[in-house]
């Protein structure tokens, strides 16, 4: 693997080993007003929850913080009914509604104290709240201990997971009903926290990572949440992180899923690039992918699965809650799809069966994944050489060279060329280096 590789992902990675976001760095950390709550203290929090544009809040009273740097505000200053007058003062569990069926309720903020329930969207309360919260969630218990949001693709439908003592009561958006659940295993979360499909509990100043589905908590918890989410003085891990400059990188593979997912990978990492909203971060593809642990050369996505090809083997995973591999792989490519490894990179166009296959530098071969037993239909070549990965969408193929990629409208157009275009520079917007 050449230097280059190790840019976008490892980069990323050192800044958070564990799925939690890299802090930036924060002016007001030294010589603060000591009259406001100090989370570098080691804060247990009340609730954690992003709003509508992606900005995530962490409360402590009648205090709050906004994203992962910075000092305490009055809650009231972006919430103002948040206050004694009102006497809310301080909330129980926070949570943002994922539920795009309902663009009435999506992206809404849901902050709760004892029986009540308060609707927020844009920062100003909605009509006609607060509301008991057997109006809103029937089923759900009062004075509860934290909440977070589960969307369908990683809880089977979209849902809220509501936490009090080790019950956790799991809701489901559509249908209303509730199943308790005891994860016994799990602290008793004052704070939860869904972050890039990661689900954290917090629990005094530490946090633990869980399965939303299972509960089960996998690697060594609980980790201190002042190393991980906020910036403070002799902590943190990462330190003098950079993110890579854009004429630095080099893609291993792409693709989007079914779902929407866009994935990228580069060396042992990947990171997935339609969170953009809530941030953008490096995690170790073994994360999601345990069975691959040598990195990927080429990956494609087709019929709710997912496809993750190293040397000569294939990985194929089904795309339910979350990627699990189907019995009986990895298998050699020469099993699967009827060619020999390796592979430089592959994509499938979006409502198509045919798998395009760039091999040798300069070769595309296309599969028919309908066909049994799976053959090369068409072999022809291509005037990019070599290509680092591929992806095609809505905006036609984009073939990735080093920093550039090179635009074809199409398979065919792409099968046809005999001239290159002009390469584009990759950018912040696409992959979130540093222009």
């Amino acid at each position: 693997m050449d230097l280059f590789t190790k840019t976008l992902f490892l980069c990323l990675a050192l800044t958070l080993a564990n799925g939690a976001p890299a802090p930036a760095q924060d002016a007001a950390v030294d010589g603060g007003d000591a009259s406001l709550p100090d989370r570098c203290a080691g804060i247990e929090f009340d609730a954690i929850t992003p709003d509508e544009k992606g900005n995530t809040f962490f409360f402590k009273g009648a205090h709050l913080w906004k994203g992962f740097a910075g000092p305490a505000v009055l809650s009231n200053e972006s919430f103002k009914e948040l206050d004694d007058i009102h006497h809310i003062g301080h909330v129980d569990a926070a949570f943002r509604m994922h539920n795009k069926d309902n663009p009435d309720d999506h992206d809404h903020i849901y902050f709760f104290l004892d029986d009540k329930v308060f609707s927020y969207y844009n920062h100003t309360l909605e009509d006609g709240y607060p509301k008991a919260i057997q109006e809103d969630f029937p089923g759900v218990p009062t004075h509860l201990d934290a909440a977070v949001e589960c969307p369908q693709g990683e809880c089977m439908t979209d849902s809220v997971l509501f936490f009090k003592g080790n019950d956790v009561h799991v809701y489901d958006i559509s249908t209303k009903a509730v199943k308790t659940k005891q994860w016994s295993h799990l602290p008793v979360c004052t704070a939860a926290f869904r972050w890039l499909e990661h689900y954290y509990c917090f629990h005094g100043n530490n946090f633990t990572r869980f399965h939303p589905v299972s509960g089960e908590v996998n690697g060594t918890y609980p980790k201190d949440a002042r190393n991980y989410f906020m910036r403070c003085p002799n902590f943190g891990h990462g330190a003098g992180h950079k993110v890579p400059k854009c004429s630095e990188t080099k893609l291993d593979a792409i693709t989007t899923d079914d779902e929407g997912k866009t994935y990228l990978f580069s060396g042992p990492n990947y990171m997935r690039l339609d969170t953009r909203r809530d941030g953008l971060h490096g995690f170790q593809i073994t994360r999601t992918w345990k069975e691959v642990t040598e990195g990927v050369d080429a990956v494609f996505s087709y019929d709710n699965k997912i496809y993750l090809i190293k040397g000569d083997q294939i990985y194929i995973y089904k795309g339910a809650a979350h990627y699990t591999l189907i019995e009986g792989y990895p298998k050699t490519l020469k099993e699967e799809l009827g060619i020999e490894g390796p592979v430089d990179a592959a994509f499938v166009c979006p409502n198509e069966h045919i798998v395009h296959i760039i091999q040798d530098g300069n070769r595309m071969r296309d599969v028919d994944l309908t066909a049994t037993p799976r053959v090369i239909t068409q072999d022809v070549p291509i005037p990019i050489s070599p290509i680092d990965a591929a992806l095609c969408g809505a905006d036609g193929i984009n073939l990735f060279k080093g920093s550039e990629y090179y635009n074809y409208q199409s398979p065919m157009i792409l099968a046809m060329g005999r001239i290159k275009p002009m390469p584009k520079p990759v950018t912040s917007a696409l992959i979130g280096c540093e222009d």
